[in-house]
């Protein structure tokens, strides 16, 4: 579903990526992990072609896309949540939602009803203005979005990140709900303990490079190359 090989990838000056590797299957869960500025985020730009340059062969369903621009990317399948989540603030909760256009006539997107089924909390709040929602039901409306648009390929930078135990557990339900579904998932993550339950596979960076990968079944023996890389 995804490759990349030898991406290197800049802003300006400043070489950020150095020739990573990494290879996701179809319908697979997989997560990035490494401290702050190891180069997760930018991986995840630089399959969408959202860093300044980057050269090196990034294929998605077997399409060369390393010379595309953003939106061409985007209509492969492909939905991208960001950290920052980009909440419309003057829109109301479901003018969010149906704000992005489908990318196949509505035929593979979720409905408003599967969403509001999947997240209780924005059918209650769906007349509600984007900055009136709660971080967590921001974040919740972030990656209901993108489900609307019948993207399959999701990356999901550090949904986790700042939100209280209970919006953590309903995110989590909703990625194992997905991956059920067939979605394949790249998830960005520092907090091991959300990802270690739900990815496939896991990938270590440091200083824009991947630096160990390995699968779900070895996960209890990198504990002590986590905790290194992590710093936990």
């Amino acid at each position: 579903m995804l490759r990349l090989e030898k991406v290197h990838a800049f802003y300006g000056e400043s070489h950020i990526l150095h020739g990573v590797d990494l290879s996701v299957r179809r319908g697979e869960v997989i997560a990035l992990l490494g401290r702050n500025g190891a180069g997760r985020t930018t991986t995840l730009r630089a399959i969408l072609g959202l860093v300044g340059r980057r050269h090196g062969s990034i294929r998605i369903g077997g399409v060369e896309v390393s010379g595309l621009p953003p939106h061409r990317t985007a209509r492969l399948g492909v939905g991208y949540c960001p950290e920052e989540r980009g909440i419309f603030a003057s829109l109301s909760c479901e003018e969010n939602l149906l704000l992005p256009p489908s990318l196949d006539g509505g035929k593979g997107g979720l409905s408003l009803e599967e969403i509001y089924e999947m997240f209780p909390n924005l059918k209650e709040r769906r007349t509600s203005p984007g900055m009136r929602l709660s971080g967590g039901e921001q974040q919740m409306l972030a990656v209901a979005r993108i489900l609307r648009t019948g993207a399959r390929l999701l990356l999901l930078d550090e949904i986790s990140e700042g939100l209280a135990p209970v919006i953590v557990q309903t995110l989590a339900r909703t990625i194992h709900m997905l991956r059920e579904r067939g979605y394949t998932i790249v998830m960005v993550e520092q907090n091991s303990r959300f990802a270690a339950p739900l990815a496939d596979r896991f990938y270590l960076m440091e200083h824009g490079r991947i630096v160990e990968g390995f699968g779900a079944d070895e996960l209890h023996t990198k504990t002590e190359i986590m905790c290194s890389y992590l710093g936990i």
